[in-house]
């Protein structure tokens, strides 16, 4: 397993941004998919980024294409997401997941079998 650290979470204007990181610890970070998910009070865990062991292959929900880029720095044990363009409604605790999904598994959370404690993003209107 993998064990991850979040961090760069805080309050920020709509309209803002924010890079969020994750440090990883572990031998298997670097042949390890790497995914950004996100919970909002009150509401199910949910998909926001997905990068693949070399960084070739991302992807993203609809409601952050565009706005977020998930990038991974692999002889820092590091996975990153930049959030541009923040809206209020990205509002949320902020966890960093690693794992070997099976095809069609990105987007699934039980598909990561290491995740970090998570950081808070606040997007104030």
């Amino acid at each position: 397993q993998v064990q991850l650290v979040e961090s760069g979470g805080g309050l920020v204007q709509a309209g803002g941004s924010l890079r969020l990181s994750c440090a990883a610890s572990g031998r298997t970070f670097s042949s390890s998919a790497m995914a950004w998910f996100r919970q909002a009070p009150g509401k199910e865990r949910e998909f926001v980024a997905a990068i693949d062991w070399s960084g070739g292959l991302t992807y993203y929900a609809d409601s952050v294409k565009g706005r977020f880029t998930i990038s991974r720095d692999n002889a820092r044990n590091t996975v990153y997401l930049q959030m541009n363009s923040l809206k209020p409604e990205d509002t949320a605790v902020y966890y960093c997941a690693a794992g070997n999904p099976p095809r069609g598994t990105t987007i699934v959370s039980w598909a990561y079998d290491s995740w970090g404690q998570g950081t808070q993003v606040t997007v104030s209107s």
